[in-house]
Protein backbone atom coordinates (compact mmCIF):
# COMPACT_ATOMS: atom_id res chain seq x y z
CA UNK A 1 0.00 0.00 0.00
CA UNK A 2 2.93 2.60 0.90
CA UNK A 3 4.75 1.46 -2.32
CA UNK A 4 1.33 2.60 -4.16
CA UNK A 5 1.50 6.28 -2.30
CA UNK A 6 4.82 6.66 -2.78
CA UNK A 7 4.89 5.80 -6.83
CA UNK A 8 2.13 7.74 -7.21
CA UNK A 9 3.12 11.01 -5.58
CA UNK A 10 6.58 10.21 -7.51
CA UNK A 11 4.96 9.83 -11.04
CA UNK A 12 2.70 13.51 -9.84
CA UNK A 13 6.29 15.68 -8.59
CA UNK A 14 8.46 14.12 -11.80
CA UNK A 15 5.71 14.53 -14.42
CA UNK A 16 7.49 15.77 -17.29
CA UNK A 17 6.20 17.42 -20.63
CA UNK A 18 5.54 16.12 -24.15
CA UNK A 19 4.63 16.72 -27.16
CA UNK A 20 3.19 13.90 -29.25
CA UNK A 21 4.57 10.93 -26.88
CA UNK A 22 8.06 12.60 -27.18
CA UNK A 23 10.20 14.80 -24.49
CA UNK A 24 11.97 17.72 -25.37
CA UNK A 25 15.61 16.54 -24.87
CA UNK A 26 13.94 13.83 -27.90
CA UNK A 27 12.27 16.83 -30.41
CA UNK A 28 15.45 19.29 -30.00
CA UNK A 29 17.58 16.27 -31.64
CA UNK A 30 15.46 16.17 -34.77
CA UNK A 31 16.04 18.32 -37.56
CA UNK A 32 13.08 21.09 -38.48
CA UNK A 33 11.77 19.20 -41.04
CA UNK A 34 11.47 15.79 -38.78
CA UNK A 35 10.09 17.83 -36.33
CA UNK A 36 6.87 18.87 -38.95
CA UNK A 37 6.36 15.05 -39.08
CA UNK A 38 4.74 15.72 -35.30
CA UNK A 39 2.64 19.05 -35.92
CA UNK A 40 -0.74 19.49 -37.56
CA UNK A 41 -0.86 19.78 -41.32
CA UNK A 42 -1.42 23.38 -41.86
CA UNK A 43 1.69 24.63 -39.65
CA UNK A 44 3.71 21.53 -41.36
CA UNK A 45 3.02 22.52 -44.75
CA UNK A 46 4.26 26.19 -43.37
CA UNK A 47 7.57 24.52 -41.92
CA UNK A 48 8.21 22.45 -44.91
CA UNK A 49 8.25 25.83 -46.82
CA UNK A 50 10.07 27.76 -44.44
CA UNK A 51 12.13 25.89 -42.86
CA UNK A 52 15.25 27.53 -44.01
CA UNK A 53 14.15 30.84 -42.58
CA UNK A 54 13.24 29.28 -39.14
CA UNK A 55 17.14 28.14 -39.79
CA UNK A 56 18.50 31.17 -39.86
CA UNK A 57 16.16 32.81 -37.29
CA UNK A 58 17.72 30.26 -34.40
CA UNK A 59 21.10 30.53 -35.76
CA UNK A 60 21.28 34.32 -35.21
CA UNK A 61 19.41 33.54 -31.84
CA UNK A 62 22.15 31.40 -30.42
CA UNK A 63 24.70 34.42 -31.65
CA UNK A 64 22.66 36.27 -29.84
CA UNK A 65 22.12 34.40 -26.37
CA UNK A 66 26.05 33.66 -26.79
CA UNK A 67 26.74 37.67 -26.66
CA UNK A 68 24.32 38.35 -23.92
CA UNK A 69 22.03 40.60 -26.60
CA UNK A 70 18.54 40.75 -26.42
CA UNK A 71 16.76 38.98 -28.93
CA UNK A 72 14.15 41.13 -31.16
CA UNK A 73 11.78 39.80 -34.35
CA UNK A 74 9.61 41.29 -35.92
CA UNK A 75 9.12 37.79 -37.80
CA UNK A 76 5.29 37.11 -36.28
CA UNK A 77 4.68 34.18 -39.06
CA UNK A 78 7.77 31.87 -37.74
CA UNK A 79 6.58 28.00 -36.42
CA UNK A 80 7.98 27.38 -33.07
CA UNK A 81 9.89 24.56 -33.06
CA UNK A 82 11.99 22.51 -30.26
CA UNK A 83 14.88 23.82 -30.74
CA UNK A 84 13.54 27.54 -29.38
CA UNK A 85 12.21 26.43 -25.99
CA UNK A 86 13.62 28.04 -23.14
CA UNK A 87 14.95 31.54 -25.46
CA UNK A 88 13.41 34.89 -24.45
CA UNK A 89 12.16 36.58 -27.67
CA UNK A 90 10.27 39.65 -27.80
CA UNK A 91 8.19 39.81 -30.65
CA UNK A 92 6.71 43.22 -32.33
CA UNK A 93 3.35 43.44 -31.96
CA UNK A 94 2.95 46.52 -34.42
CA UNK A 95 4.40 49.31 -31.34
CA UNK A 96 6.71 48.02 -29.29
CA UNK A 97 8.26 44.74 -28.58
CA UNK A 98 6.64 41.71 -26.22
CA UNK A 99 8.86 39.66 -24.15
CA UNK A 100 7.91 36.49 -24.05
CA UNK A 101 9.98 32.80 -22.92
CA UNK A 102 9.05 30.03 -25.27
CA UNK A 103 7.46 27.11 -23.52
CA UNK A 104 7.49 23.51 -24.51
CA UNK A 105 3.21 23.92 -24.79
CA UNK A 106 3.62 26.73 -27.75
CA UNK A 107 5.08 24.44 -30.02
CA UNK A 108 3.55 24.37 -33.63
CA UNK A 109 2.40 27.65 -32.68
CA UNK A 110 3.23 31.29 -34.45
CA UNK A 111 5.45 33.69 -32.60
CA UNK A 112 2.42 36.21 -33.32
CA UNK A 113 0.11 34.30 -31.60
CA UNK A 114 1.68 35.44 -28.48
CA UNK A 115 1.98 39.46 -29.13
CA UNK A 116 -1.20 40.88 -29.32
CA UNK A 117 -1.68 43.63 -31.69
CA UNK A 118 -4.76 44.94 -30.36
CA UNK A 119 -4.75 45.79 -26.38
CA UNK A 120 -7.81 46.04 -24.28
CA UNK A 121 -9.99 48.52 -24.92
CA UNK A 122 -9.94 50.70 -21.31
CA UNK A 123 -13.22 53.45 -21.21
CA UNK A 124 -12.60 56.03 -18.90
CA UNK A 125 -15.74 58.46 -17.59
CA UNK A 126 -17.18 59.91 -20.45
CA UNK A 127 -16.76 63.98 -21.34
CA UNK A 128 -19.35 66.81 -21.71
CA UNK A 129 -21.50 66.59 -24.40
CA UNK A 130 -20.65 62.66 -24.68
CA UNK A 131 -24.24 61.46 -23.38
CA UNK A 132 -27.65 62.81 -23.84
CA UNK A 133 -28.02 63.80 -19.77
CA UNK A 134 -24.25 65.76 -20.24
CA UNK A 135 -25.25 68.02 -22.88
CA UNK A 136 -26.91 70.70 -20.49
CA UNK A 137 -24.80 70.68 -17.92
CA UNK A 138 -22.40 74.07 -17.16
CA UNK A 139 -19.42 73.72 -19.06
CA UNK A 140 -17.45 75.68 -16.02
Amino acid sequence: MEKETEAKTSEIRKKEFTYRGKTIDELKKLDVREFSKYIKSKPRRSVLRQFQQIENFINRAKIKTERNKQIRTHQREIIIVPEMVGMKISIHDGRTFVPTIITGEMLGHRLGEFAMTRSRVKHGKSGIGATKGSKFKAKK
